[in-house]
This record gives structure tokens, sequence and C-alpha cells, in this order.
């Protein structure tokens, strides 16, 4: 599909970037698939390549540059290029805005030169083994002593939980009101801070995800992040964003599956023709291009908005329940197309089927996107 909504300089970002994939990436997909992390170092390389926090202030080390349509371009190259265990998005486009929006003078000179830089590692972690989606269940406390607070509670399912150097922890911090919590910076090395296993998952097989253990953490006072009880309401302001950098994803993905499908349909042969010559591949793969050129004018559209400050949390929960669903049926019908061979791991579209799992349930399940979507429907006043 013709997509002109990328300036010259967007293009030659692209190319760029897609060569930098290419160098230093896909050549160790596999090692760090088997590895279950991707090396420390490559995120020191995409800093020096002005490729993390790209939206970070020059005085910063940053590029200054908060259009979204560079994440958006290294999100889409990552999916035909990259490794999907690789999750620097989340680094720079997830995280790290905690620190721009909410973080003090200090706090931002104290970090955000070394997340762009690579040398500082970001995770974020709410969810908990008995409170997912409903944050409101959150067990984590915080209790305020003074010249520190005292952190206790777990937190499981933390994406770059086993190299994050610094992660942004929502705890409870009022027994008396429960739905009140805060958020805290916990830096690696503090006292009682603790990393579990590197979680063994369906899918995404480079990318570490852990469990993480506080047990009697005093948190300096200087690592509280933004005001005090009010980390549900910080939470909530990057949420469309988050929804809109996973409808992003998962279209990538389903493209990637899509290409990987087209090529292996061309060249294998049943009942004396290629499979693309049959009419039930063709039917298939013709409905699920349409399906993604749909998606994809869309989320252009999304990120357009976006950039405008215009993107709302029903347009987000859109984007990220149909891409979702997309890539599922994507990567479903790939796997079928391909036969036998789609189950092997030694093609890369069982790989894709693993990973894409996910992708209905993390930044909130398909169902409560179709929650909150129905809500703006019935609920108008």
């Amino acid at each position: 599909m013709l997509r002109s909504c990328f300036t010259e300089d967007q293009i030659m970002f692209r190319d760029a970037y897609r060569r930098f994939l290419e160098q230093e990436v896909a050549p160790h997909r596999e090692e760090w698939r088997k590895n279950g992390i991707v090396p420390r170092e490559l995120f020191r390389k995409m800093g020096e390549q002005g490729y993390l926090l790209t939206w970070a202030d020059e005085k910063f080390g940053g590029l200054g540059i908060d259009d979204f349509r560079y994440q958006q371009i290294m999100i889409e190259e990552d999916g035909l290029y990259g490794e999907p265990g690789f999750f620097h998005t989340l680094h720079s486009r997830l995280v790290a805005p905690y620190l721009k929006h909410f973080g003090n003078d200090e706090q931002q000179q104290r970090f955000i030169p070394r997340c762009v830089s690579g040398e500082c590692i970001l995770a974020i972690a709410m969810t908990e083994p008995d409170a997912g989606s409903d944050l409101a269940g959150m067990k984590s406390r915080a209790e305020d002593k003074g010249d520190h607070w005292l952190l206790n509670g777990s937190k499981v399912y933390i994406s770059n939980g086993i190299l994050a150097d610094a992660v942004i922890v929502a705890a409870k911090t009022n027994p008396e009101k429960p739905r009140e919590m805060t958020l805290f910076i916990v830096e690696a090395g503090m006292e009682g801070f603790e990393r579990g296993r590197n979680l063994d998952k369906l899918g995404l097989k480079a990318q570490d995800t852990a469990e993480l253990f506080f047990t009697d953490v005093k948190i300096p006072k200087e690592n509280v992040l933004g005001t005090v009880g009010k980390g549900m309401h910080q939470l909530m302001q990057g949420l469309a964003e988050e929804r809109l950098i996973t409808a992003c994803i998962s279209l990538a993905a389903a493209q990637s599956a899509f290409e990987l499908t087209k090529s292996f349909v061309e060249e294998r042969k049943a009942f004396g023709k290629p499979l693309s010559e049959q009419q039930n591949t063709r039917f298939k793969m013709a409905a699920l291009r349409t399906e993604i050129d749909v998606a994809q004018a869309f989320i252009d559209q999304c990120v357009a908005q976006h950039n405008d400050g215009k993107l709302t949390a029903v347009l987000a929960s859109q984007a990220k329940l149909y891409c979702s669903e997309v890539e599922g049926r994507m990567v479903d019908e790939g796997v079928q197309l391909h036969g036998g061979a789609g189950y092997m791991q030694e093609y890369e579209i069982c790989n894709l089927y693993a990973n894409a799992r996910i992708s209905r349930i993390l930044a909130g399940t398909s169902e409560i996107m179709k929650e909150i979507i129905a809500r703006s429907i019935f609920e108008k006043r």
C-alpha cells in the first residue's frame, strides 16, 4: 500500500535503521533466543546511533525529536529485519516518558542522559501475581518513614526485568484509600531488591521477563516519581501511547508473517503447481492483505492524531484491539499455509505464531479493550 505519511528525512532514517538491524541484530537472533536475553551492549549501540529516546532534549544527549513516526519506523523495521524480543521501545517510549512528564529536574538530569546512551536500561513494574489488569488489587506497599519510604511486595512478568538498571514501581501508599498509589524509582543494587528467574515464555524468547521482589527496600525521598498518591493518574496518562505502540508492533508482526508466508507459498508445490496458484491460498492471502492494509491506514491516522495530541483512549483501544486480532489471524493462517513446516521452529512463522499470543493480553486484554470501546458507545450522555 502506498503511504505518504513520512518525510524525506524519515525515509532516510528508515534506511539507516534497517542497515543497523541487518548488521547488529539479525545475525545474532538465534543466539539471543537461546540465551533468553539480548546483550546489554546492544542498548549501548542503539544509544550511540541516536535510536533511544529520540524525543529527549539535546541537553540530555537526545535528538530532540518528539515525532512518534520515528518510533513507528523503528517498530516496523524491527518486525521485518530485527528481533521482536529486543524491547528497546519499552525502554524509550513506554517507561522513559514517565521521567519526562513526572520527573523533577534532578531526576531528569540523573537518569535521562544515561537512558539515551543505553547505559541505564529501564523497566516498569505494575503487574503482580494476583493483580494483572486490576491495579486496584495491587498488594505492594510503601510506608513513609520520614526520611525515606520502605517498599515491600513483588511483581511478575516484568519485561526487561533482568537487564533493568532502574525500575519504575507502583505501590500503594495509603491504607485508608486502596486505589491510591505512588510511583517509585528503584535502582539496581538497592538492598532488599532482588530479581527472580528469567521466566520461560511461549514466545519472545530473546526478551528477558522476570519476577521482582522488594523486601524492606529503602527508597530515598528523591526517588519518588511525581506526586505521592497520584500514581494511578500518572499511569493512566501513558496508556493511549502504550496501546498505540502495541498496535504498531502487532501490525509489524502481521506484515512480517505475511511476507514469510507469501514467499513460502510461491515456492512450495502441491498437486503439481505452487500453492500460490491454488484458489484457497490466493483467497486467504487476498483477505489477509486487505486486513493488514486497512489496519495500516487506521494506524497511520492514529499516529497523526497522537502527534497532534488528539489520540483518545477509545481510539487507541480500537487500534490495539484490531491490530492484535489481525496479527493473530495472520500468524494462524501463516502456519496453516506452511503446513507441517509451520510447526517447526526452524521456520520463522513458528516463532511469530508463538510471539503473537501475548499481543491480545498485554497493555490491556482484548476483552478490556472491548469494554472501553463499549462504554464510549453506550454510556454517552
